[in-house]
This record gives structure tokens, C-alpha cells and sequence, in this order.
């Protein structure tokens, strides 16, 4: 089972493109952001012990872009059947990949025994801030295929003092040609919207170990989000990453925890 290139998935909805690389236990499944990449959760999993699983939702890579609505939901669904198909026990999300564990464990709160929730988003209430505006932006720039406007504004949700770092620069040029032409571009009109979970409270019910991620200073993922998570789980621990992206500051200190907490 284990390999180095990427395998599919069959599903009742198409399917899913997904990387299965390590050697024995524990497995660990690891979903991405929107418009993020199995490309962009693999440095999550940087030096771990066992088997690390990553894969692409709906419409990203080459899983399946189906007909039916981009939801937290359809998500979860495709988050739980990567998990079921490789025996992962473990899962770390990044913010949109953090909410579909959000929406598995409101609906199966045991299904894992340790959990990473890298800046979560959204919990049961919808977003009415400024955030939610770029994104709503996004999605019109997205409609008429501008590439650049896109990436203005992904520029704009990093920090200030990388903006002009070349590295930094061409990831939000990739995730704006990937929003802009693939089909990443219909869950603009829905996302934003949603919310994670119907009732925040059922996440009292996971016992699992949590370890929640969160930054300061950044508008796209609320820190008051990460800090709610984390009261609300008996066994989750939060720690909260100074301003200045968790991968672009603060990479070293990120592997080290998701490292340390997954081992």
C-alpha cells in the first residue's frame, strides 16, 4: 500500500486522488486548505513516524469535481473515506481541511485518537467579517478569470513583511491560477458561508487528544476560533503562533509540535 505516487480513490461521486507514503503505525490523514494541494500539507508531516496519508478534495489535484454543492459536509465524506481506506487513526487539518474534522468528529467523535486543527476558520456560525468579503471578492474575480485579482488578494492575507518574498509570492500566484482555472472556483460560492459544524457544543463529546494551531493577527482564521475549539474539547491544548504565517515564520516550530504531538 505504501507509495510514493498518487493513487484514486473510487467513489459513489468519482474520485479521490490521494498520497500514501511511511512505513508502519500510526497512519495519519492530512487535509489541506481551499485551493491548497497535497503539495502544501506535506511539510505538516515532515519527519513523523509512520504512515502519512494526503489527499485532495473535491475539484483540487485530480479528485473528481462533483455536481452536487461544495459543504462541509461532502467534505467530511471524502476526509472520512481516504481515513477508512488507509486505516488512518490520526488527522491534522488546515483551516478548510480543519473544518471537515470538525464536521466528522460533530457526527463520530471518536473516529480519531489524536487530532491537529491548524487555524481553524468556522465553527457554527457564519462569517459576516472582513475575511468574508475578501473571500466573496475572490469568488467574483474568479468568475471573470483574472488571475491577478485573485492574487492581490491572496497577497493581501499574508503578512506584511513576506509580501515582497519571491517564495511567497509565486505560492499565491499557484493558488490563484488553481482557484481561477479549475473548478476550486465553485466553492468560493458556498464555503464562505458555511459554517463547520451545526452546534459547536457537540464538539464536548471528542475525547481525543486535540492540539489546536492558531496565529495571531490573522483575519482569515480568527484566533477567537481556535480558542473556543480548544474550551470546548476536554482534551485539546492550544498553542497560539506569534503574527507572521505558521509556515512561512514559523515552519521549524510548527513541524516541531505537530511532530512531537503525532509521535
Amino acid at each position: 500500500m505504501v507509495s510514493t505516487r498518487t493513487c484514486i480513490l473510487p467513489t459513489s461521486e468519482g474520485g479521490i486522488e490521494y498520497l500514501l507514503v511511511g512505513r508502519d503505525e500510526p497512519v495519519t490523514v492530512f487535509a489541506h486548505g481551499l485551493a491548497g494541494s497535497i503539495s502544501t500539507t506535506r511539510p505538516f508531516g515532515s519527519g513523523m513516524p509512520g504512515r502519512q496519508a494526503y489527499f485532495h478534495f473535491r475539484g483540487h489535484g485530480a479528485s473528481s469535481s462533483p455536481e452536487s454543492a461544495w459543504t462541509y459536509t461532502a467534505l467530511a465524506d471524502e476526509l472520512d473515506a481516504v481515513a477508512t481506506h488507509v486505516g488512518a487513526t490520526r488527522a491534522l487539518g488546515v483551516s478548510m481541511g480543519a473544518g471537515a474534522i470538525a464536521h466528522l468528529l460533530e457526527r463520530v467523535p471518536d473516529r480519531f485518537e489524536r487530532i491537529v486543527l491548524a487555524l481553524p476558520a468556522v465553527l457554527d456560525t457564519p462569517r459576516t467579517d472582513v475575511a468574508l468579503e475578501r473571500l466573496l471578492e475572490m469568488g467574483r474575480f474568479a468568475d471573470e478569470h483574472d488571475v491577478d485579482g485573485v492574487f492581490e488578494l491572496l497577497l493581501l492575507e499574508q503578512p506584511g513583511e513576506h509580501r515582497d518574498d519571491p517564495v511567497v509570492r509565486n505560492w499565491c500566484m499557484d493558488q490563484a491560477h488553481t482557484i481561477v482555472r479549475t473548478d476550486v472556483s465553485r466553492a468560493l460560492r458556498t464555503i464562505p458561508h458555511a459554517t463547520a459544524v451545526h452546534d459547536r457544543r457537540s464538539l464536548q463529546a471528542v475525547q481525543a487528544q486535540v492540539l489546536v494551531l492558531g496565529q495571531e493577527d490573522d483575519p482569515a482564521h480568527p484566533l477567537w476560533v481556535s480558542r473556543e475549539i480548544a474550551d470546548l474539547i476536554p482534551n485539546a491544548r492550544l498553542e497560539v503562533l506569534p503574527p507572521g504565517g505558521i509556515l512561512w515564520s514559523h515552519r521549524a516550530r510548527v513541524r516541531e509540535l505537530v511532530r512531537d504531538f503525532l509521535a
